[in-house]
């Protein structure tokens, strides 16, 4: 049988704190009561998420998750992005809730997926609905392998720290040798993950690395997710 439709319901301190963070990120409320039981509905054109409300749940210890597959993850992201900096006047990266920016995952099919994680601590997973063809091993340098890797663990698994392990042995051995794009990937991605694990200071420096890099315009051209993703952290360590 063909047509099914598929609902996560998801768990959840406060209904309320959920409502408030989706309707941020465009979702309009279809269903809510207090009583017997907390229920929440979320909807979003066709993205449905339901909330099921546990009083005193803790965020932390949850593993809550569902797949989202999106025609384009850009462009949806993009539309978070603009409702949180509306109402923040920054994206949030780091702690609960946070979103993180569309990369490839080597663990995925190679898909640029995002993620948000939202103040119930649940993983909503956004994927592409169409495949992209693999990338050649043979093409990807030392460091880009590693930038993969990093991905993996820290925007796949929630495991920052590694994240910044693999990277930092990564840069300290290939910076020399990387191409300027990989170079600068790697940089704006290992001061991400500085904010994430309270390190402000270290991104300072690392973004002032990069902009210590000289960058052609195919440089640029080629890096524009990157410099977008240096100047709102810049921003976020501004405030």
């Amino acid at each position: 049988m063909a047509g099914e439709v598929m609902t996560p319901i998801l768990p959840c301190d406060s209904i309320d704190e959920v409502a408030e963070f989706y309707r941020m990120l465009g979702f309009e409320q279809t269903y809510y009561q207090m009583r017997p039981n907390p229920y929440l509905a979320m909807r979003r054109e066709d993205i449905n998420l339901h909330f099921g409300g546990i009083p005193g749940f803790d965020p932390a210890k949850s593993y809550g998750t569902c797949l989202v597959a999106v025609p384009d993850t850009g462009a949806l992201f993009a539309s978070f992005a603009e409702g949180m900096r509306a109402v923040h006047g920054k994206l949030l990266v780091k702690g609960t809730p946070r979103i993180t920016r569309p990369r490839k995952r080597k663990n995925a099919d190679n898909l640029a997926g995002f993620v948000v994680v939202d103040p119930g601590g649940n993983w909503i997973r956004f994927f592409p609905q169409t495949p992209v063809p693999p990338e050649a091993e043979s093409d990807r340098g030392r460091l880009r392998k590693s930038l993969d890797n990093a991905v993996v663990m820290a925007d796949s698994h929630g495991d920052n720290a590694q994240g910044a392990k693999i990277l930092d042995g990564s840069l300290a051995r290939e910076s020399h040798s990387a191409t300027t794009i990989d170079l600068v990937d790697a940089l704006t991605y290992r001061a991400e993950l500085a904010l994430r694990m309270n390190d402000p200071e270290l991104a300072r420096r690392l973004l002032d690395r990069i902009g210590a890099i000289p960058l052609t315009q195919a440089d640029r051209d080629a890096l524009t997710d990157a410099m977008s993703n240096v100047e709102e952290l810049q921003r976020i360590i501004t405030d």
